[in-house]
């Protein structure tokens, strides 16, 4: 939790690194993934760097490996990942893998290349066998048919070749072969337009598809024939067909010669079957054997592409015989690089070290704060805002409580709070399998990244729930109500078992309370003044937690002005901010309490609850500085004795804080260059005396106006009214920004009460108005039914709104409570990430190949 704190210490680093160590170097530190390298080629082009060579090389392997995948894949082969990345190729291992990645491609590209040609061949074959089958049918009516003198209408008995395709006088030539199913609408217009009506047009749809050679799409086709007379109309008719894809085929003239060819074709289809099983099934054995290798030279390629690419980031010395690169490390992890460094020399066998420098510099180092698998989600919350500033107080740390603490205040359903438990306690149990199951979705993966806090949002829900006795909306009574009915004279039992709505009401002799074990008291969920008790108490809850939170955030500025050794900043704005805030809004939350412990039903008149004064009425009076005149015959405004006098007291210090808070830095800014003007004068001029009393007392010739001004006794004034007035202004900003914010602040987090009285009552009404309908039903036919329908919308609205909606609503205020009214007070949040060259970041992210 050190980090978590704030941020680690950061060491800007010149490495030092002999060309033949980088690569094993600089692959070490990408395993690690602590350190964040600088460009120092910005202005050398991409195409000008030294490993572009090496990086294009890279390119050329992923190019395989893409082409290999896309065939894995069209195959349906399944890629195993390794549970244990492999490290980084050495220069050795890379000649094997390129030489690995050509033979496997060359002979994946062979396949495929007779796979698609047998395809094509087991395609015309097929196509063909239709052609046979399906024109038969066309042939038979041509039997029966008797040839006109003109010749116009009699049909074709012999069907001959593509090639010896001839018009026989008193016959008409033909055409016959297959179609895209698409394109025969226009394949028909097409050929009565170019014919003017004198083609014959006969087909007949393929039941199964066919299968594309090289897509492996399926395809729909039909198969024709078409009919037509004269050479000329011949080759119209052929240009047609080949317009719209058709494929022609040969077919015999006679009916015997027809069946003698379908034979044969299905023979030959048979073999070129069995042709293509055992292409396909050594195939198949290729590709599984490649797929459980796939994933780790995938993860090889890219960390070498990584690798060239940050050494790309690297300078050469003048002597070209070392490359030198700037980098920021973490200062703890400083070790680890100098023996990354010296490990990366002995593995490559050179005999001069490899070395690493601290630079000292000016500029903001990044922030970097370590986290783990439960603080990331926290983490990502803050950072959503900004950046911490380098070393300045992490509020992830207190979030990681707060967070689901004001979110449980604000839900409030132990019901609900189940719910979310179980949701993030199964996303944490199955972690590991649902991280390597990459879901796309991005929703799921914001709900996924954030478990941890879903979890306890759970956990802190349910416990206020508890506290609230709230459970989807009803109430448990687990240890028996603390509120006794007393039967006297004018309360009898029967008015009590007959009255439906009871009004608890503390100080009248009907009921006595004593106190309930934990939460509320369940006699409260049928109370007629339910809602009016609510009010008063979570809104005074919201209060008081709501000013804790703000004096938490104010007190946690202090650490940073200590740290960043700006004690002047405790005077002058922590020390007046607390005591605004205390003085004025702590005293009224602790009001709250004397309330609480001082006014009991028991009491005396003067302290009964009759008498307690209004909380915010005394507030207002107080800052107003003026008394309440409508106070009840024997009663008291004030709770205490010299509580007038106290609350002017407090009163005129807040005020007085204001001032302070306003002119205490311009002051004290104002009064340092002052002192510091004057040292500077009185050194200058004690120096100046020495050499003029050697001189007789008076300046010598040509000696420099400004200090001839301090001989005279007239020191220079360089009044800068700019840069004061900028900090004035500034000052004032801030002062009235917290004065000011301070109010709305308090009063923004009523929204803790506004939103668990809301999601209560919305609740409530889904018991009422939904499942209560369905338990109400007192028929034997449709009880079930009633009750089956209705406990399933109960259930769907539960989820939707009161467990999602609501959930985002509250999580959402939840956010701006601690982005607004709690980092406000000591999170300036313009710092820059640290971002450091690491293989793990670079793996996840990369983006899935698409198919």
């Amino acid at each position: 939790m050190g980090s978590m704190f704030r941020s680690e210490e950061m060491a800007l680093c010149q490495l030092f690194i002999q060309p033949e160590a980088a690569y094993s170097a600089v692959a070490a530190m990408g395993e690690a993934g602590v350190v964040q390298f600088r460009d120092l080629n910005s202005d050398v082009n991409a195409f000008q760097r030294k490993f572009v060579s090496e990086v294009r090389r890279c390119d050329e392997l992923e190019r395989k490996l893409r082409y290999i995948e896309a065939e894995v894949n069209k195959d349906k082969v399944p890629i195993p990942e390794s549970t244990v990345a492999p490290n980084a190729p050495n220069p050795r291992e890379i000649i094997d893998l390129e030489t690995q990645l050509e033979r496997t491609e060359s002979e994946i590209l062979e396949l495929s290349h007779n796979a698609v040609n047998l395809k094509s061949n087991y395609l015309e074959l097929t196509e063909l066998r239709h052609v046979l089958e399906k024109t038969h049918s066309f042939f038979e009516e041509q039997d029966s048919t008797t040839p006109s003198s003109t010749g116009n209408d009699s049909i074709t008995k012999a069907l001959i070749s593509e090639d010896s395709q001839q018009v026989i006088r008193g016959r008409l030539g033909f055409v016959a072969g297959v179609v895209p199913r698409e394109r025969v609408p226009g394949f028909e217009r097409m050929l009565w337009r170019i014919s003017r009506g004198n083609v014959f047009l006969r087909r007949a749809e393929l039941a199964e598809p066919l299968e594309d050679p090289a897509t492996g799409n399926a395809i729909y086709k039909t198969v024709f024939v078409a009919f037509f007379q004269g050479e000329q109309l011949k080759s119209r008719v052929k240009k047609v067909c080949s317009g719209y894809h058709a494929s022609f085929y040969n077919c015999p003239s006679s009916y015997a010669e027809r069946q003698d060819l379908l034979k044969g074709v299905k023979t030959r289809i048979e073999d070129l079957n069995l042709v293509l099983n055992q292409t396909h099934d050594h195939r198949q054995r290729v590709l599984t054997t490649v797929a459980k290798k796939l994933h780790n030279w995938s993860v090889m390629v890219r960390k070498m592409k990584a690798i060239y690419h940050t050494l790309n980031l690297f300078n050469m010395d003048v002597t070209k015989k070392c490359l030198i690169g700037e980098c920021w490390v973490p200062l703890n992890d400083l070790p680890f690089i100098r023996q990354t460094l010296a490990d990366g020399g002995k593995a490559v066998g050179s005999s001069i070290p490899s070395f690493l420098n601290v630079i000292e510099t000016n500029e903001n180092p990044p922030t970097f704060n370590r986290t783990n698998k439960f603080t990331q989600g926290f983490q990502n919350l803050i950072d959503s805002y900004g950046i911490a500033s380098y070393r300045e107080v992490n509020p992830a740390l207190y979030s990681i409580i707060t967070f689901p603490f004001l979110f449980g205040i604000m839900f409030g359903d132990a019901g609900h709070g189940l719910i979310l438990t179980l949701f993030g306690g199964f996303m944490v149990l199955r972690e590991q399998q649902l991280t390597k199951k990459k879901i796309n979705s991005e929703v799921w993966n914001i709900f996924f990244s954030g478990r941890y806090i879903i979890l306890l949002m759970g956990f802190f829900s349910i416990y206020t729930g508890i506290i609230y006795n709230d459970v989807f909306s009803k109430s448990f009574n687990a240890f028996g109500s603390s509120w006794i009915v007393r039967i006297n004279s004018t309360l009898n039992e029967t008015d009590i078992e007959g009255n439906k709505e009871l009004t608890l009401d503390p100080k009248t002799t009907q009921f006595s309370q004593i106190p309930y074990p934990i939460g509320l008291d369940p006699v409260w969920q049928i109370a007629k003044n339910k809602i009016i008790f609510l009010n008063s108490f979570k809104m005074k809850l919201s209060i008081i937690f709501g000013v804790v939170h703000m004096m938490f955030g104010v007190t946690l500025s202090v650490v940073n002005h200590l740290h960043f050794k700006k004690n002047i900043n405790v005077f002058v704005q922590f020390i007046p901010q607390l005591l605004f805030l205390v003085l004025l809004f702590f005293y009224m939350a602790a009001l709250m309490f004397m309330k609480w412990i001082l006014y009991g039903p028991t009491n005396p008149l003067g302290t009964s609850p009759s008498c307690a004064p209004s909380v915010l009425i005394t507030f207002i009076n107080m800052m107003l500085h003026k008394k309440n005149t409508d106070v009840p015959t024997g009663c008291s405004q004030y709770m205490f004795e010299h509580q007038e006098e106290l609350q002017t007291t407090f009163l005129i210090v807040a005020l007085c804080c204001i001032p302070v808070m306003l002119a205490g830095k311009p002051i004290y800014m104002i009064l340092a260059k002052k002192r510091k003007k004057r040292r500077q004068y009185s050194i200058n001029n004690g120096d100046l005396h020495q050499g003029i009393e050697m001189q007789g007392g008076e300046p010598p010739a040509g000696l420099d106006e400004d200090l001839a001004l301090q001989y005279h006794h007239e020191p220079e004034h360089h009044e800068e009214e700019d840069e004061m007035g900028e900090i004035l202004i500034h000052q004032a900003i801030e002062t009235i920004e917290y004065v000011l914010s301070t109010v709305s602040h308090t009063a923004s987090y009523l929204r803790l009460w506004a939103l668990s009285l809301a999601h209560a009552q919305l609740s409530e009404v889904l018991w009422n108005q939904v499942l209560k309908q369905g338990l109400v039903v007192e028929s034997y036919k449709f009880g079930g039914v009633a009750i089956y329908m209705a406990f399933g919308a109960w259930s769907f609205f539960t989820i939707a709104i009161l467990v999602m909606m609501e959930g985002l609503s509250a999580f959402l205020h939840t956010l701006r409570l601690h982005w607004v009214e709690f980092m406000s007070k000591f999170y300036m949040g313009e710092g820059y990430p640290f971002q450091p060259f690491s293989f793990k970041n670079i793996l996840e992210s990369e983006e899935p190949v698409e198919e």
